[in-house]
């Protein structure tokens, strides 16, 4: 899984009684040091603006063109200040952006503080950012106030801007597909359809007796499933599951691909228990696991918010995204706890590849031998960030936080994938999302991206955010 680096749309700024002369060094140095980082450009022409900048309200029109014409091109704005730069032609270039946008200002040397030479940016982008506010337009800043994009902390900083651009845009026209009907005693699941609708997520349902006709029309002698079997046999180690398990959780992994394909998903959940088990004698967790594994998100329990709340983990992390319980303590220690899940762990995220086995808590209630397809193993060290998401009074009200796995050993016989996680806070933690009415899943990606996540959830796509 790869994803794809930020578009940036990059606007300089000038103001006329600073030097002009520094703006095509600016045009250079920013194009050639964000190309390094992978960024595609787009900017505009230089002959279509006094030295190629906006400092006017007519030359701020210009570029607001610019961004209609190239509308959707671009999955942020970098306004670069190369000196102080004027308010009034950057609000008009920007207060239509449509995307987030960050505000640079290139520092001052103190050996080039003559009047012919001197930037003053570092008090340009604070006039900016005044007059943004008064407009209304959001907009991002960073630490430090100015910073060279030479600098190793520009880096810091696009890659932050990047994250939070990566979020934006794939939560503001998403597809979540739910497949089946929330399991009636899984109310902690139960989401607000038209809550999401209005925040730009459109929700797509398909109902399990579908999925189930599908794979019953299926043969493991057709092109996609042979091609699935192979995928399948390599992900996880399948030593004593019926060949007609293997066959049934092959045709119901050739049926969500294609779901994902015809209704344009961008992650889904789907309905895990207890039909497949009883008519089919298997469950879905290794093909939820492989589906991960690849970046397309699914939740187990149909539970929407999670598969929501990991797709847009895994867009700022560039990672996978998993789906786990809140599940156990860890004997007396009041920060860790064991999360874990059947089987949806992207192998990514484990120590090994996995084993297939009968799931052994359903097995309980609907026999031995008839719920084979859960993935199990262990997930190894390493920090994360979690998070979920409920609707209410027509509000998406998400939790966000970070942690870490960590090597503290589970008893061999635990059943499932899990890990053992350790918070800074755990029982603060837990308190604030039990107390908010939260679910019992998080959903959470490897490394530190909660703070891009924040903040592309509350200034650019009005969600309330608790940070725990």
């Amino acid at each position: 899984m790869k994803e794809e680096k930020s578009r940036f749309a990059i606007l300089f700024g000038n103001r006329g009684f600073f030097p002009a002369s520094l703006q095509a060094g600016a045009r250079k140095e920013m194009t050639e040091v964000l190309k390094k980082l992978g960024h595609k450009t787009l900017v505009l022409d230089a002959k279509k603006t006094r030295h190629g900048a906006v400092e006017t309200p007519a030359e701020g029109e210009v570029y607001a063109n610019f961004l209609r014409r190239n509308f959707g091109k671009y999955d942020g704005v970098i306004l670069c200040l190369p000196n102080f730069g004027d308010e009034t032609g950057a609000v008009a270039a920007l207060k239509e952006a449509g995307v987030p946008i960050l505000v640079q200002a290139y520092p001052d040397d103190l050996d080039k503080m003559a009047p012919a030479v001197r930037r003053d940016a570092f008090c340009g982008k604070f006039s900016i950012m005044d007059v943004f506010c008064q407009y209304g337009v959001k907009f991002t800043a960073l630490k430090p106030h100015t910073v060279h994009p030479k600098s190793p902390r520009f880096i810091e900083n696009i890659e932050y801007f990047d994250r939070l651009c990566r979020v934006h845009k794939a939560m503001s026209n998403m597809t979540v597909g739910a497949i089946g009907a929330r399991t009636t005693a899984f109310k902690t699941v139960r989401i607000d359809e038209l809550a999401l609708q209005r925040h730009g997520i459109t929700m797509e349902t398909m109902d399990m007796s579908d999925v189930f006709a599908r794979m019953q029309a299926l043969k493991m002698s057709d092109k996609d499933v042979v091609k699935k079997a192979k995928v399948l046999q390599n992900y996880s180690n399948w030593k004593g599951v019926p060949k007609k398990s293997f066959a049934t959780i092959t045709r119901l992994g050739v049926v969500l691909d294609a779901l994902v394909d015809e209704m344009k998903l961008d992650a889904l959940a789907v309905r895990c228990w207890i039909e497949m088990q009883r008519q089919y004698g298997i469950s879905c967790c290794v093909l939820l696991s492989e589906m991960n594994n690849r970046g397309i998100p699914v939740g187990c329990e149909v539970d929407i918010g999670s598969a929501i709340t990991m797709h847009a983990l895994r867009s700022a992390s560039g990672n996978v995204a998993t789906c786990l319980d809140w599940n156990n303590n860890y004997g007396d220690d009041d920060n860790k706890c064991i999360l874990f899940h059947c089987g949806p762990v992207p192998q990514a995220m484990m120590t090994a590849k996995g084993t297939i086995t009968d799931h052994a808590i359903l097995a309980n209630e609907v026999g031995k031998g008839c719920s084979y397809g859960c993935n199990v193993g262990r997930i190894k060290p390493g920090a994360f960030s979690f998070g979920n998401l409920i609707t209410e009074e027509g509000q998406l009200k998400f939790y966000l936080g970070e942690g870490e796995f960590t090597k503290d050993p589970i008893p061999a016989n635990f059943f499932g994938c899990a890990g053992v996680a350790q918070f800074p806070d755990m029982q603060e933690t837990l308190h604030t999302i039990g107390l908010a009415g939260h679910r019992h899943h998080t959903a959470l990606t490897p490394g530190l991206v909660s703070a891009p996540v924040q903040e592309a959830f509350e200034k650019y796509l009005g969600y309330d955010v608790t940070m725990v």
